[in-house]
């Protein structure tokens, strides 16, 4: 029909046309031209467990690796756990394929004053966790041992542990709470701060990038204006359409700068050099402390911390960055610092602030 009304406007029969026929073909053209939105997917969480096989804890690195979820450390202070978690952290790895059963793949070593940490990685939360040149690497630490992690780790096995850099600390230290990724073949470190009321340090916050190839040998990219204000506290991470995304985030408080701040901005770069601000406000509360993820040709954001009323429980998805949806109903209790996967098709979430060892996965419904 569109085709035979176009044919008409370009030919003297269209000159010769009565007045209605071409106020139809009008309505015909712009109906033709105009595209229905698309319809907005339905999900669904499923409980895979309430009580998985390890303590409860947050910041645990989340990666999923050669067809398993691998969880990696965490924190968790509570006297109860102190045999579990004797220093506060541990670095402990478990391991599941499909979230019901997880698997001890190495036990703490991180319990007192005699541990090496030229031979082992010490306990950790809240690291730089990625897949890269198929390892799994640990980037950096936290300072709840009262000093800045500046080592880098990888394995292939999650019980065997490579200290990449003992000779070569990394140039971007001290630091903690960075935003980790691995796109482009690369290894990428952004933002985080020091915490000088935890860990002596210049009170600083970061609005850096750094790469590597090979956790040795480390590059700054000179990132040019505008991009994203000083900011850590995003984990895990979202690679999406060819570009890194920084999705909301913040600062902890410090003595210079005793108030948190808290973004709810979106931007992303394809190079760490221009950066895009999709929207300045996202629907969503501003946060910290929490978990982004690409998943299902959609960026996500989960739970979090926010001045009110603290932990989250909210799940927003967006297919651009810009236009957000909220998935209703979340089942879930309030938490921060939580692991998320992409696993096995699903979106899955472990654990986290709620100090509960429960297991959960988001279904795409058909």
């Amino acid at each position: 029909m569109r085709e035979i009304i176009l044919s008409m406007h370009s030919s003297s029969i269209a000159r010769r046309a009565k007045p209605w026929l071409l106020l139809l073909s009008g309505f015909v053209l712009a109906a033709a031209s105009t595209a229905l939105p698309a319809a907005e997917p339905k999900y669904r969480w499923v409980n895979v467990t309430h009580k998985a096989e390890f303590a409860p804890r947050d910041g645990a690195g989340a990666l999923s690796y050669r067809d398993k979820m691998w969880f990696i450390g965490g924190w968790n202070p509570i006297a109860t756990y102190r045999e579990t978690f004797p220093r506060i952290c541990n670095n402990e790895v478990w391991s599941s394929t499909d979230g019901t059963k997880w698997d001890l793949v190495r036990g703490n070593t991180f319990k007192d004053s005699t541990f090496d940490p030229t031979k082992d990685w010490e306990g950790r939360h809240t690291a730089g966790y990625v897949v890269h040149q198929d390892k799994m690497w640990i980037v950096g630490g936290d300072c709840n041992q009262g000093h800045y992690h500046s080592d880098v780790w990888n394995s292939e096995n999650g019980r065997d542990w490579t200290f990449v850099n003992p000779k070569a600390p990394v140039p971007w230290g001290p630091r903690a709470l960075h935003y980790t990724v691995a796109h482009q073949g690369k290894i990428w470190v952004i933002g985080g701060q020091t915490v000088p009321n935890i860990a002596k340090a210049e009170d600083r916050f970061y609005r850096d990038v750094w790469t590597s190839v090979d956790g040795v040998t480390w590059t700054e990219v000179k990132p040019k204006e505008p991009f994203w204000p000083q900011r850590g506290m995003i984990g895990a991470s979202a690679v999406f359409q060819g570009r890194i995304w920084i999705l909301g985030g913040g600062t902890y408080d410090s003595p210079t700068q005793p108030a948190r701040k808290f973004f709810n901005d979106v931007w992303s770069s394809a190079d760490g050099v221009e950066w895009t601000l999709h929207t300045e406000k996202a629907p969503w509360e501003p946060r910290q402390y929490h978990e982004v993820a690409a998943w299902d040709d959609r960026l996500w954001v989960l739970e979090g911390y926010s001045l009110k009323p603290g932990n989250r429980k909210d799940v927003w998805h967006s297919a651009d960055g810009v236009n957000w949806t909220e998935l209703p109903d979340t089942p879930w209790a309030p938490r921060h610092a939580a692991s998320v996967y992409v696993h096995a098709g699903h979106l899955w979430m472990v654990a986290g602030n709620n100090m509960t060892s429960d297991v959960w996965k988001l279904e795409r419904l058909k």
